[in-house]
């Protein structure tokens, strides 16, 4: 592994969790930084970000010559937070070389489809980073489409990962937008590993995998019809290991449910199951109190996090360097219905 030499890479600020307690959690514990962490930060070579990072620039100035109507799809999560990090560095203006305070507007509004089950933690980081940039945000609400009677749930209980879907696709049309843009990684799971970073949907808001268009070197196609969308993901080629590296450089801030903290879980199936209202514990299961932190967050009915003392970017790092199983395949009970259980969600519109 080749050495980074830059010595301002040791100066960098890691992002802290926030300093007010969150909801649902117990008790915050922020263990003492090891000397073997720093060593493996400070061995890492983190050129490649340079390229990483302009390549997503250049995607996103495309997105903004190419379209009318696109968006930001903005959930409050660690790729979104990356992507629009990105975006203010392609259409913003930097007030230092090492601020994170940006000025001016970004040339489309932000979106989100809230499914009413969200971790409160991360709608209340959403809505706060939303303000502090003063961006325009777009709220799809799947209560909406429960009230129209275009999603119908089983139970009140149920899992609403898969009806986003259906709000989504609401949102698109009654804004028009022709793009939106996403923070999607290849490296994720198997279905997105086969999407293209233009990727087209046709007028019902489908993707076809076996219809995809070719993407040679930086050219795109970009050409469509009415009623016809694009969703582009700037990230595609980055990995998890990427994307924190990039937090912990840029020192972007997320939710404080990604860093460590105790909180009640459930042990169920290989997964730790956070206590919530919609995921209460079943018969016979008992609750248990561990230190976790979220790989991923989404839905409460789907998302789980992992046992970890991490409680910076940096450690964080560390402790990817070391994971064999993706942040979906260790995290998400949505995707281990089927093995082709997010390509056909993809097929139906999902993000």
């Amino acid at each position: 592994m080749k050495r980074h030499d830059d010595p301002a890479f040791h100066d960098r600020a890691a992002v802290q969790p926030d300093a007010t307690p969150s909801i649902g959690v117990l008790e915050s514990k922020r263990p003492h930084s090891s000397a073997a962490l720093d060593r493996v930060a400070a061995d890492l070579d983190q050129s490649h970000l340079d390229w990483l990072e302009e390549e997503a620039i250049f995607i996103l100035r495309e997105v903004a010559a190419s379209f009318e109507r696109p968006a930001l799809l903005f959930s409050g999560g660690k790729d979104s937070c990356v992507v629009l990090r990105l975006a203010e560095k392609a259409f913003k203006t930097r007030q230092s070389a090492r601020s994170g305070v940006f000025t001016g507007r970004l040339p489309f509004p932000l979106l989100h489809v809230d499914t009413g089950h969200n971790f409160p933690e991360v709608i209340e980081f959403r809505d706060r980073r939303v303000a502090e940039m003063g961006e325009r945000l777009v709220v799809g609400h799947l209560e909406d489409s429960i009230r129209r009677g275009t999603v119908r749930l089983a139970s009140p209980t149920e899992s609403r990962n898969g009806h986003q879907t259906v709000a989504l696709l609401e949102a698109i049309e009654a804004h028009r937008f022709d793009a939106l843009i996403g923070g999607a990684r290849r490296d994720e799971e198997k279905a997105r590993a086969k999407e293209r970073i233009f990727s087209h949907r046709d007028g019902f808001g489908q993707w076809q995998p076996k219809q995809q268009r070719p993407e040679l070197w930086t050219l795109f196609n970009t050409r469509h019809q009415p009623g016809e969308h694009f969703r582009v993901f700037p990230i595609s080629n980055w990995t998890e290991l990427d994307v924190w590296l990039y937090i912990a450089r840029e020192n972007i801030p997320l939710p404080s449910l990604y860093f460590s903290h105790r909180r009640e879980v459930i042990r169920r199936k290989g997964l730790l199951v956070p206590l919530t209202a919609v995921t209460p514990p079943e018969a016979g299961e008992a609750i248990d109190i561990a230190d976790v932190r979220f790989r991923t967050v989404g839905d409460m009915t789907c998302t789980c996090p992992v046992e970890s003392v991490a409680a910076d970017a940096s450690e964080i790092v560390a402790e990817t360097l070391t994971l064999t199983v993706s942040e979906r395949g260790a995290t998400r009970m949505d995707d281990r219905s089927s093995e082709a259980s997010m390509e056909r969600r993809k097929k139906e519109g999902y993000f």
